[in-house]
């Protein structure tokens, strides 16, 4: 059987048990999406972070919840970059993930870290159904990206 190195980071805070907490899990090579899904249900938090380093540099990431894996999630993307950071390679300041959403970077500072995100600009589109009465009042704006909306 694999062992699978585990950390759970607190992001979005410096404070333990507060922020936004993530699972990252790093390995040597892919298991199966069915043994990931298995972990990430185990591990029952929001997202869990799979990492596999990349020859030449930098890691591939993916993210799944407990029940599905997710094409981006920010708070496990700057777990994944402490681990990297801290734990890994510790004499690095950042660090290249590629992901479903394309290249992702998290970058050490004096202030702390710095994400680099894709853009996704948004088109103006008519609501869909059922999302005024989602959020309990009329949009002022509504912008749809390749895979979801932006309400104002």
């Amino acid at each position: 059987m694999d062992t699978v190195p585990f950390w759970q980071v607190d992001a979005f805070t410096s404070r333990v048990f507060h922020g936004n907490p993530a699972a990252v899990c790093v390995m040597d090579h892919w298991l199966p999406d069915d043994v990931l899904q298995q972990i990430a249900a185990e591990n029952n938090l929001s997202e869990t972070a799979f990492l596999v380093a990349k020859e030449g540099g930098g890691y591939d990431l993916r993210w799944m919840t407990p029940v599905a894996e997710v094409d981006l999630c920010g708070h496990a993307t700057l777990a994944s970059g402490w681990v990297v950071l801290n734990e890994l390679e510790p004499d690095a300041d950042h660090v290249e993930f590629e992901t479903r959403s394309g290249s992702l970077t998290v970058a050490m500072n004096a202030d702390g870290y710095v994400m680099d995100f894709p853009v996704r600009r948004g088109e103006p589109c008519d609501a869909p159904p059922g999302l005024e009465e989602a959020i309990g009042l009329p949009p002022q704006e509504i912008f749809e990206t390749d895979f979801n909306y932006l309400v104002v």
